[in-house]
């Protein structure tokens, strides 16, 4: 038979959007390890990867990804953790999220848009070219 969720173990879930806000990777540690989702998401959609990134938490963003962090997860404004690291300029965490398979191209505010749109030259320097380039070039003449 399944039980719920105490609330002690409710408050403790709460507390883990802190923890990744604060950069608090030994508590985050703990709580992954005893199988907490890595895909936790508040109230407004933001998961724990994407405050980490946002927040400039590498150490962060590391241990999420090592738990299988959905890389693609977007909040409730359709930015994902790769839009908000590129927002921040944090070098660092976009490439560790590239590496881990992010899409920059994901979401209706993209990775890309949002170096673009804040004229980021840096950070769109870090992103891979459009996947639909191909797309871009000229038809082959008839």
């Amino acid at each position: 038979m399944a039980r719920g969720v105490t609330e002690g173990e409710m408050d403790l879930l709460r507390r883990s959007f802190d923890w990744a806000r604060t950069g608090d990777v030994s508590n985050m540690a703990q709580l992954m390890n005893l199988g907490a989702p890595p895909n936790l998401t508040n109230e407004r959609g933001d998961t724990l990867l994407i405050l980490a990134a946002y927040h400039c938490h590498p150490d962060m963003v590391a241990l999420l990804l090592e738990h299988a962090a959905d890389v693609e997860r977007m909040n409730d404004n359709g930015q994902t953790a790769l839009a908000a690291a590129v927002f921040r300029s944090a070098a660092d965490i976009v490439g560790m999220l590239l590496q881990a398979g992010a899409d920059p191209d994901a979401g209706p505010k993209s990775a890309r848009e949002v170096a673009q749109f804040f004229a980021l030259s840096d950070m769109q320097a870090l992103l891979p070219p459009p996947s639909h380039a191909s797309d871009e070039r000229s038809p082959p003449p008839p």
